[in-house]
């Protein structure tokens, strides 16, 4: 039963490290780069509302999270097999 459980977390913690380490692209480097420059500003000047907003842009920027989820704004990708157009056929109604 343990051994179970232990699996479940070692997968668990190999998705979360997939997430945080893969499809680094320009937005989410922003929100690492605004978080960061918060943090500093927090630490030159204690405030609890930088250091939330910068919690907010750091854990965006590690989750890979934006306004709606993961890539909840960027437009569907296409697939590959979705490029055939099927043939469409019509009725006619009286």
């Amino acid at each position: 039963m343990n051994s179970d459980r232990t699996g479940i977390l070692k997968n668990k913690f190999q998705v979360l490290l997939g997430t945080v380490f893969s499809d680094w692209h320009f937005m989410r480097w922003l929100r690492l780069g605004l978080g960061l420059y918060l943090v500093w500003q927090l630490v030159q000047r204690p405030d609890i509302f930088t250091g939330i907003v910068a919690a907010f842009f750091l854990i965006q920027a590690l989750t890979n999270t934006g306004c709606c989820g993961a890539s909840g704004c960027a437009a569907p990708q296409k697939n590959a097999n979705s490029a055939k157009e099927e043939e469409v056929k019509y009725e006619e109604v009286k």
